[in-house]
């Protein structure tokens, strides 16, 4: 039997968590972004113009870890809306990883044996401008409690369903009392030994990791896997460290997933120091996502031959345990498809 810790959940605006407090005052408007950056208003008509079909969400504290003045800061780059998301290209669409085809119920995705991912939730705490996901009809996959019924009974009558992964947008802008609900629920399917929870928060907004999430995450019995989401060495600072030693602390085995960008990491000594600077942090580099081809994201793409030379290089550099694995998804196949 598991016993459930303790927790008070406070409802009242006043009473609300440091994190939500946070994220309710990021930076959102281009202008503010470029003005706080001290970035030339020349960017400005680019930024607002794909910022109507995909709008700007930056946290402050992510903001401050940005080189003012730098137009080309990688942080910068994975966040600002720039006009390169207007162009199009036929060989990038609206969903690039077959997300639709693979959805048996609202929001639960079923694509490879032995485990199933749900969406939780369409919201994030940034807006990553690469995001394989800014197309997807999170109206039509309401990630709302009567679509986690119907995922939870899918769960429940498949026995080789062993790990549930909980993804978004960003599982983790739900509530603590929402998100110790659905795992709760998942406790109590026989068959599931395993939660994974994919989320870019510890380092975009590391206040989210508070005492109220460790303790759902305490409660569960329930292998517990964190993948975060860092793809330059910049995104990790004091506060990030010590949010993901929080997590760790509490037994959660930390991964990294990152995405190869052009101009952002697509050179063997910033992979390398990200790896070096993971590893430190207690996070284990897992893998190394080339571009999925979504619309609007074409700008960020490296090609296979030059991602396959900076693998050559970081296999020279590194101990094979701090070599991320370069894959690619592809839809249909059984599994991430190495490259």
């Amino acid at each position: 039997m598991i016993t459930r810790t303790a927790v008070t959940w406070h409802t009242g605006t006043q009473d609300r968590p440091r994190w939500q407090h946070a994220l309710a005052d990021a930076v959102r408007d281009p202008g503010e972004l470029l003005a706080a950056l001290d970035l030339p208003d020349s960017l400005l008509p680019a930024a607002r113009s794909a910022a109507v079909q995909f709008g700007l969400c930056v946290p402050r504290g992510y903001l401050a870890r940005m080189e003012r003045g730098n137009p080309r800061d990688p942080l910068l780059l994975q966040v600002l809306p720039t006009a390169g998301e207007l162009k199009t290209d036929p060989a990038f669409g609206v969903d690039p990883v077959g997300d639709r085809r693979a959805m048996p119920r609202p929001g639960l995705l079923h694509k490879y044996h032995g485990r199933v991912l749900l969406v939780t939730t369409g919201a994030c705490a940034i807006h990553c401008r690469y995001c394989f996901r800014r197309h997807f009809p999170y109206s039509e996959a309401n990630p709302g409690l009567e679509s986690w019924r119907e995922a939870l009974s899918y769960i429940a009558s498949d026995a080789s369903i062993e790990e549930v992964i909980l993804s978004g947008g960003d599982p983790l802008s739900l509530s603590d009392r929402r998100l110790a609900a659905l795992v709760e629920a998942l406790d109590d399917i026989a068959h599931v030994r395993r939660l994974r929870i994919h989320t870019r928060q510890p380092i975009v907004l590391p206040e989210r990791v508070d005492e109220a999430l460790l303790a759902w995450l305490d409660a569960t019995r329930l292998q517990t896997v964190v993948v975060v989401h860092a793809n330059h060495p910049h995104e990790i600072d004091t506060a990030v460290v010590q949010a993901l030693g929080r997590l760790r602390g509490r037994g959660a085995t930390l991964l990294n997933q990152s995405v190869l960008l052009r101009e952002v990491n697509d050179d063997s000594q910033t992979l390398a120091r990200l790896s070096e600077t993971l590893f430190e942090a207690g996070v284990l580099p897992y893998y190394l996502h080339l571009l999925d081809p979504v619309q609007g994201a074409v700008h960020f793409d490296v090609d296979e031959a030059r991602a396959g030379r900076l693998m050559e290089s970081l296999r020279a550099r590194l101990p094979g345990y701090l070599v991320p694995r370069l894959v690619r998804e592809i839809p249909g196949r059984p599994g991430k498809t190495p490259r």
